[in-house]
């Protein structure tokens, strides 16, 4: 029997926590800000200033999001309510999947909006620079590391984020030593800074004849990508800039000419390299961007240190520091006749790993 209430205090619920979401959100007075910055995008004089003009286009892009997800949820509330009314009037029952259905989706809908409206940190809204670097393991990390980074170019894809290598160095025998990327996107750094920290996976080794199992660790750093604003101040007495030729697959010019960039900072011992563009210039503005944003990483640091958050000390990639452990052996295993024992769907369970994670930590933010 169908029990309109009921429904109707469903859709009381969600109204409720998607009114918090626009006040946090501030909606009412997005669509006065959108107009303002559509007036400025229109000035010829913001054309001639590319740099000016994309940060325009991203923030208008922004807010159009934000007000699009408000009023999709606000739609879906109305329509289920249409639909209540016109099943309590006509007596057709079996519309009620119909309307189930649309619950479903508008209580993820406003969900999502729920998590957008958590991320208001200062660098929230910025693109990500991530690194991962292998641990303890040998090549069995180095793989895991590998791993990890094609996971995390999945869950980019299906959130809509951009993907660009910066830098890798491979593993001796198979995977990756180290990787470098960055995910560009609305609240990339803000979705993605709870990945901070160690990854353990124990699994069957696809490296070992005697199928044993072993357990490999990786660490993952996530910065904001920060622009120059002075925020950062980089002195030019304070670093060294080297070039030299790029490694991996040759071309026409790549591996003939010098367009890889390492830039070493003194006072802080950080080094950075790009060399995944074909020019040296734009391989030197990328390593700049991502010196800045180590620097301001080592500076948030600082900053959470002195206010006692719960950063705690840098701890090693080995046993005892990670923050999360994916446990593939021996509870997700599937015999294969072939080589014995294989994983199951790894890709799958990461994909929920990495999800639960990000939303648990934004509970507790």
């Amino acid at each position: 029997m169908f029990k309109a209430d009921d429904y109707r205090l469903k859709i009381k619920d969600l109204e409720n926590t998607l009114g918090e979401a626009k006040y946090a959100l501030d909606i009412d007075n997005r669509y006065e800000q959108l107009k303002k910055l559509k007036q400025e995008q229109e000035d010829p004089a913001v054309w001639q200033d590319l740099e000016r003009s994309a940060k325009i286009g991203r923030e208008i892009s922004s807010i159009e999001g934000k007000i699009d997800a408000y009023e999709k949820g606000r739609k879906a509330l109305d329509d289920a309510g249409e639909i209540i009314d016109l099943i309590e009037e006509t007596g057709e029952e079996e519309l009620v999947p119909e309307l189930d259905k649309m619950m479903t989706a508008a209580e993820k809908d406003i969900e999502d909006m729920r998590i957008r409206a958590l991320l208001r940190g200062k660098y929230d809204g910025s693109n990500a620079l991530m690194a991962l670097h292998a641990g303890a393991g040998g090549t069995e990390a180095c793989d895991w590391c590998q791993m990890l980074y094609r996971m995390y170019c999945r869950y980019a894809e299906k959130n809509g984020f951009k993907v660009t290598e910066l830098d890798r160095l491979p593993g001796d025998a198979a995977g990756l030593k180290s990787v470098d990327f960055k995910v560009e996107g609305e609240n990339a750094y803000g979705y993605l800074k709870a990945e901070i920290g160690v990854h353990r996976l124990v699994r069957i080794s696809p490296f070992d004849a005697n199928k044993r199992r072993q357990t490999s660790f990786a660490s993952v750093e996530v910065m904001p990508e920060v622009d120059d604003d002075n925020e950062i101040e980089i002195k030019d007495e304070d670093i060294r800039i080297d070039v030299y030729r790029s490694s991996g697959a040759g071309g026409q010019k790549v591996n003939k000419t010098e367009t890889a960039i390492r830039i070493t900072h003194f006072p802080t011992g950080i080094v950075v390299t790009c060399q995944n563009e074909r020019s040296q210039l734009q391989n030197k503005e990328m390593a700049f961007k991502y010196l800045r944003s180590k620097l301001l990483e080592k500076q948030i640091e600082q900053r959470m240190a002195e206010e006692a958050a719960l950063k705690g000390e840098t701890k090693k990639i080995e046993w005892g520091s990670q923050i999360r452990s994916y446990v593939f052996c021996p509870y997700t295993l599937v015999k294969d006749h072939r080589t014995g024992y294989e994983m199951g769907d790894v890709q799958a369970v990461m994909d929920g790993e990495i999800q639960g994670f990000i939303i648990d930590y934004l509970k507790k933010s």
